[in-house]
């Protein structure tokens, strides 16, 4: 799925959406109360102010169930059993806050009245803008140039996400056999030496170059006087998918394309900037989980024998060997045989290893690896040597994951489930190597807020 970042659909939907329910709570209270008592409600008695706060709450609760991923709320009915959930949360957390802060409460039984208004009007307008984001004649309309499995595969991701907002018109190939072929949807519609009239034909804004084998294939001098036109915008396949996805498909990468549209130098100071806040949050963590690991360390005593600490032998950055440490979650002879891989229903798990697996408590530990500067606290997951030589020959570019620190979390861990095979290190691969190309501080900031989501709701991968 695509990262989520503040693009400008977002930013507009949360306006709207915070426009919809701060007017939503204010007509309760005149639904509620009469027209005098509802202004000295509003302006005497700071009505405005508790109607944004409780604005604020259902933003932060619309977050945490990922209604602003349009990937994931392309379905209406998880849209709005989300919607349901998320409102109630909101509601809950505003219930205690008054309990709590009694004057923060916008008069009384205007909250009976505001949540069914303000699931209403969320419900409708929902359906309303998912509907029109994910209508078939609105949005750019995209060519794929090519028709292997590579184009295939990248309109399949595209038609997968109706809501991102791009509609293929189909493919356009050299062989003219494959003209007027389906292909998995939209067909062949045309020859790549026609590019220019498929362009004018089908309004297309956006061409997609998807060929694997270029040469004797590639149309130069199509593509070359169609960007130099103006009229339309190209890009490469790889690049697309990565917009699309979120992550690098192996597939279609070159190492001319990893050298050329690799990332960009840092500057030092945003280089000591990302370093200050993982250090920063590491020891915030390390001091607010405290009393979470005396309670874990005397847990793991009591229930099962062996040390309190599991330390294993990792690859940092460059390729350099560390000592990482976690509480153990394992009984103590579960490598008797040897390394083998972890999986989700591990029977090596111990009892209480289990549930420190769910809220990732065993993982407070790596906060001293974190100040040290073996790790950061957003990264590609540590692997140990042993898997690392295996995996290095089995998936291309696997090394280059290694190019910067390993992390507590990263942007692999929250997109991808629990792994425990070579396919599975393939598909977290692509999207380490998408952080590696993207990182800055927006997306790891990201990624940390995404973490606290998965540790929340006890999903999401390790």
């Amino acid at each position: 799925m695509r990262p989520r970042r503040l693009n400008a659909r977002t930013v507009l939907l949360i306006i709207v959406e915070a426009g919809l329910l701060f007017g939503g709570l204010v007509v309760a209270v005149y639904l509620r109360l009469d027209g005098a008592d509802a202004e000295r409600e509003l302006i005497e008695k700071h009505g405005f102010y508790k109607a944004a706060l409780a604005t604020l709450f259902c933003l932060s609760a619309f977050y945490l169930y990922d209604l602003y991923d349009f990937i994931i709320m392309h379905d209406r009915r998880e849209l709005v059993l989300r919607m349901i959930q998320a409102l109630g949360l909101a509601w809950v957390a505003l219930a205690l806050t008054f309990y709590a802060f009694p004057y923060l409460m916008i008069g009384r039984g205007v909250t009976l009245i505001s949540l069914p208004l303000a699931l209403f009007l969320m419900i409708a307008w929902r359906l309303c803008i998912h509907w029109f984001l994910g209508h078939p004649d609105i949005g750019e309309r995209i060519l794929i140039v090519g028709s292997g499995p590579l184009a295939i595969e990248l309109a399949r991701e595209t038609l997968h996400r109706p809501d991102a907002g791009f509609r293929i018109v189909g493919f356009a190939d050299s062989d003219p056999e494959k003209l007027g072929k389906s292909l998995i949807n939209p067909r062949v519609i045309g020859l790549t030496s026609e590019l220019d009239d498929i362009v004018r034909r089908e309004n297309v804004d956006r061409i997609v170059v998807a060929i694997a084998e270029r040469r004797g294939q590639f149309p130069t001098d199509q593509l070359l006087q169609l960007s130099l036109s103006g009229n339309v915008s190209i890009e490469e396949g790889a690049s697309f998918y990565e917009r699309v996805t979120g992550r690098v498909h192996l597939d279609m990468v070159r190492p001319s394309w990893l050298i050329f549209s690799g990332r960009k130098r840092q500057a030092r100071l945003n280089a000591l900037a990302r370093i200050a806040l993982h250090r920063a949050v590491a020891l915030f963590g390390a001091i607010l989980s405290l009393p979470v690991a005396i309670l874990t360390v005397i847990l793991i005593k009591i229930d099962s024998r062996g040390p309190v600490f599991y330390k294993q032998e990792r690859v940092g950055r460059n390729g350099r060997p560390f000592t990482l440490m976690k509480f153990r979650s394992m009984r103590a002879d579960a490598e008797k045989n040897g390394p083998v891989w972890a999986r989700d229903a591990d029977d090596r798990v111990t009892r209480v290893g289990r549930i420190m697996r769910k809220v990732r408590v065993d993982e407070i530990p790596q906060f001293w690896n974190i100040l040290k500067g073996e790790m950061n606290f957003v990264g590609p997951r540590p692997e140990r040597p042993h898997f690392i030589s295996q995996l290095a020959e089995e998936i291309p570019f696997y090394e280059q994951r290694h190019l910067i620190a390993p992390g507590l979390t990263g942007w692999a861990q929250i997109k991808y489930p629990y792994g425990s095979s070579i396919e599975d290190a393939r598909q977290k691969l692509q999207y380490d190597l998408y952080y590696i190309k993207n990182q800055s501080l927006a997306l790891d900031a990201a990624i940390l807020f995404e973490t606290v989501k998965t540790i929340l709701f006890g999903r999401g991968a390790r």
